[in-house]
């Protein structure tokens, strides 16, 4: 058995008073001494448990409104002293101070004060000095000392109390959580000043990322994998309430479609196969979108992904239960939709509360990552009032809302993205080629008759007339495009002398990865 170093003398100084008294009691009926601060001690008196004031043991009292009360010699020499060190032990006893063997420090909310909105001076105010100096200073010395800086840590605490002690294994993993804990309290002021002083792309930036779970492996078997918490929220906090483990690619390619139903503001579903849709639709309830949307292309359907950006009604799990599916991801169900999906043993099932669209996207490279504000669905481009028509009649009011609908949804399309449209759902899908002829090729080919009367977006220009003249080939009555090519002039040409209507947004939705 591991040998417990018992526990004679305590800092206490905490924020966050929660479960505090249940603390000093669990302290004192050990015969703790407790050393404790200001609002900490009138706390635990007030519960009728022994405290020694840090004024009244320092002889200093706490000035400038808290600021200074546990920034003193007699309050880190306890805390740093080497127990194992005669020399520690003699230095401080010549100057009457005894050890600590414990410390138990939270600290200001300072995030929960930026996340407020609160002013500038405030949020200041709530950066603590010396909470992280104790907290760092107890966590070095584990040899000696054990410190807790979160109340959730309390119950080991306890135990190890009721045990005889704490061990050196337990001193240093608490003594781990605390260098994790103010690494973590310094990044967010350091990112929230920075942010203050300049609002462009920050030329230092950082993340914590925890991990939630170990995955099975990766994208394949021989690929080791976890999935790690940091960063806004997003599908890593979705709840899932049935079927399998998630796996690394049931992640990706939910996030994925999470992203892309979440590009629409009416009922839409996202059918997602290797990173890449294979359905998107809307439509007037969740049920006709997710219909629309597996009749795109029901083969690649098969063992995909599906995201709504509605509840899941019964009519569409009815539907959706008759298709072998991976995941699916929205943010809520009804009850009877749940049970309904629950009947299939493997499905995950998703439910994902937060719609908002993280303001920046990340990605590794070797060496360091590339960061980029997220390509939204906001530009001045996206609206269909600054569209500027170069060939062809007025259309109708449906078949500019099936352009519009083709242009939300070409950009969950990995490059070079063609996308045809009809009735508000894709009809035929072309992605993830070399060039923009062969995307074109084979949106058509997947779309067969009903590629006839639709219409088309492409999330870049096109470099040359060609990829428009075979989806004119195909049927497409109208295309939205960028436009920005040096051969604009020939495409629209092309346009005209084919009669059919094309727009160009000046705002592209490309997405290389």
């Amino acid at each position: 058995m591991a040998e417990r170093k018992p526990i004679r003398r305590a800092l206490v100084s905490v924020y966050d008073k929660d479960r505090l008294v249940e603390l000093g009691r669990a302290l004192a009926s050990a015969g703790i001494e407790i050393i404790s601060t200001g609002s900490t001690a009138k706390t635990l008196q007030g519960a009728g448990i022994k405290v020694t004031e840090v004024s009244d043991y320092t002889g200093f009292p706490e000035i400038m409104g808290g600021r200074v009360k546990t920034l003193h010699p007699k309050i880190h020499s306890g805390i740093l002293a080497d127990q194992n060190n005669p020399e520690h032990l003699q230095a401080i006893g010549d100057l009457d101070i005894a050890p600590f063997d414990l410390v138990v420090i939270n600290l200001y909310p300072f995030l929960e004060t930026i996340s407020s909105g609160a002013a500038y001076a405030e949020c200041i105010e709530q950066i603590d000095i010396g909470g992280p100096s104790m907290l760092r200073g107890a966590a070095k010395n584990h040899g000696s000392v054990a410190v807790v800086a979160k109340v959730a840590q309390y119950d080991q605490l306890f135990a190890a109390i009721k045990a005889g002690g704490t061990t050196f294994d337990e001193r240093r993993s608490f003594a781990l959580d605390v260098f994790r804990t103010t690494a973590e309290y310094d990044l967010a002021i350091a990112s929230w000043l920075g942010a203050q002083i300049s609002m462009e792309s920050p030329d230092w930036f950082g993340l914590i990322f925890t991990r939630e779970s170990s995955l099975r492996y990766g994208e394949n078997p021989h690929q080791e994998a976890s999935i790690y918490r940091g960063g806004p929220a997003g599908i890593v906090s979705a709840v899932q309430s049935h079927g399998k483990e998630m796996s690394f690619n049931n992640y990706t390619d939910a996030d994925a479609a999470w992203r892309a139903a979440l590009d629409h503001t009416e009922p839409c579903v996202a059918i997602i196969k290797h990173a890449n849709p294979c359905g998107v639709a809307i439509g007037s309830d969740i049920a006709t979108a997710y219909l629309a949307a597996h009749a795109c292309d029901p083969v690649s359907a098969f063992g995909g992904v599906v995201a709504a950006n509605r509840r899941v009604t019964v009519a569409m799990a009815q539907a959706l239960s008759q298709v072998f599916t991976e995941v699916v991801i929205a943010p809520e169900y009804e009850s009877a939709a749940l049970e309904i999906l629950m009947r299939k043993p493997s499905i995950r099932i998703l439910t994902c509360p937060n719609v908002d669209i993280s303001p920046l996207e990340i990605r590794p490279v070797s060496g360091g990552v590339l960061v980029q504000s997220t390509d939204k669905i906001n530009a001045s481009g996206d609206e269909l009032s600054n569209w500027i028509q170069v060939s062809g009649d007025k259309l109708s009011k449906e078949v500019m809302a099936d352009l519009h609908f083709a242009w939300r949804a070409v950009r969950a399309v990995k490059s070079n993205a063609i996308l045809l449209a009809k009735d508000g759902a894709a009809v035929g899908i072309g992605m993830g080629q070399v060039n923009r002829v062969d995307s074109a090729k084979l949106s058509i080919d997947r779309a067969g008759v009903r590629a006839i009367g639709s219409v088309a977006a492409s999330d870049a220009f096109f470099p040359f007339a060609d990829g428009l003249e075979i989806l004119i080939k195909g049927g497409v009555i109208a295309v939205v495009q960028p436009g920005g090519s040096v051969r604009d002039e020939e495409v629209i040409a092309a346009a005209k002398e084919a009669g059919i209507a094309m727009f160009f947004t000046g705002t592209r939705h490309f997405s290389h990865a």
